[in-house]
């Protein structure tokens, strides 16, 4: 049986009882989330206190605390993660912005979202461009999210959501547009 077969049985029984399910799903999944922990963690601000086992496990806590429901596929799990794991960095850099404010403003649209210099500041005014498409346009910002913070290709998005390859592609062009609009708008700095 294949590992994304095993996920999605996994999956299936979720809403019976999540913690179960998690238990059982976190030795096929932990070694691709931590992967994407430590993607997240190397564009933060150095000497950041999460480590990438923390963010996973937080992650964890969140899913099952939140008892998400409706997860069925191995991509949508990994966005409902990626999700929960941009609100934790989003969060700790809350805490530190409130802590000490400030930093040079340089904010970058890449295949990995990279963010530079002042990593907490940027990472929330990137949070805020991102509550904002989503409130203009849901799909596009959980396009934007599958495939820039869970790391999935075009057509793993488009199965994901039921929309073609093609959709998905304009749908990222809009998206990224938006953002850079936001991101580079002068009401955007905190």
């Amino acid at each position: 049986m294949s590992p994304n077969r095993d996920i999605t049985g996994i999956l299936a029984g979720w809403e019976d009882d999540p913690k179960a399910a998690l238990e059982e799903l976190s030795p096929l999944v932990y070694a691709e989330l931590r992967r994407l922990a430590r993607s997240y963690l190397r564009r933060e601000r150095s000497g950041h206190t999460l480590t990438p086992t923390a963010l996973v496990h937080e992650a964890y806590l969140r899913m099952v605390d939140q008892n998400i429901a409706g997860l069925r596929q191995r991509t949508h799990f990994f966005g409902v993660a990626a999700r929960l794991m941009r609100q934790i960095l989003v969060d700790s850099a809350r805490q530190h912005a409130a802590a000490k404010r400030g930093g040079a403003r340089q904010v970058t649209l890449d295949e990995r979202i990279a963010i530079s210099g002042e990593a907490g500041a940027h990472l929330l005014e990137l949070n805020q461009a991102l509550e904002k498409l989503e409130t203009w346009a849901e799909r596009k910002c959980r396009v934007i999210e599958l495939r820039y913070f869970a790391g999935l290709k075009n057509e793993e998005i488009a199965a994901e959501l039921g929309i073609a390859p093609a959709t998905v592609k304009r749908d990222v062009a809009v998206a990224e547009a938006f953002l850079r609009r936001e991101l580079d708008a002068p009401n955007s700095k905190p």
